[in-house]
């Protein structure tokens, strides 16, 4: 399968590529950096900005699958970056994309007719990262895609274990912490599955 990557060079973008080029897929990814990256036969380094048009263009040029775990890192670049995979993948007619999100941006529990974050049920200090995630959600749901996002709660370091919890569109109830191995192994199930197509999926133990 030919995927392409946005954020390879990132904790969870890092680990879901080492598992599709272990599993025999071609991976093409963008970064900026292409020396934070481990050269290897299946995979093509595209080098570039993932807010330019044509840098997009040429790194989904091909592909089956879309993959993305760019954050905000207190920037707009997410939600400069999306509009242009939507319009690529449009032009490739390529249908599925996975993206990481944010805890924030699941439904609260205590008013379910809210997001998170503007329930208060999460960390004040994360709304401008929860509501660039809110805007790629909206763009998402408008896309006619095939779309998942992947939203775990805290992103500790850690290796997979397993023994994790998720949700359609809530975050599992007591939710406190999700290890960025696992996060990445379930992104990466998720992308080659398609279990949960149209839904935000809360991860956590």
């Amino acid at each position: 399968m030919k995927i392409t990557l946005f954020g390879a060079t990132g904790r969870v973008g890092g680990g879901v590529l080492k598992k599709a080029l272990a599993d025999g897929h071609e991976v093409t990814v963008l970064v900026r950096s292409p020396e934070k990256l481990t050269p290897h036969d299946r995979l093509t380094i595209v080098q570039g900005n993932v807010c330019d048009k044509e840098a997009v263009t040429e790194a989904i040029s091909g592909a089956e699958r879309v993959f993305s775990a760019l954050g905000t890192d207190k920037t707009t670049t997410l939600t400069e970056a999306v509009p242009q995979m939507i319009k690529a993948m449009r032009a490739e007619s390529i249908e599925r994309i996975v993206t990481i999100g944010t805890a924030g941006i699941l439904q609260s529990r205590t008013q379910p007719e809210k997001v998170r974050y503007e329930a208060g049920d999460s960390s004040k200090r994360l709304t401008f990262a929860a509501e660039e995630h809110h805007k790629v959600f909206d763009m998402l749901r408008q896309s006619g895609l095939d779309w998942t996002i992947i939203c775990p709660t805290f992103l500790p370091s850690g290796g997979a274990v397993g023994d994790y919890r998720i949700g359609r569109d809530f975050l599992p109830e007591n939710g406190k912490a999700i290890s960025v191995g696992d996060t990445a192994a379930f992104a990466y199930g998720e992308l080659m599955t398609g279990n949960h197509i149209g839904y935000r999926v809360g991860i956590a133990y």
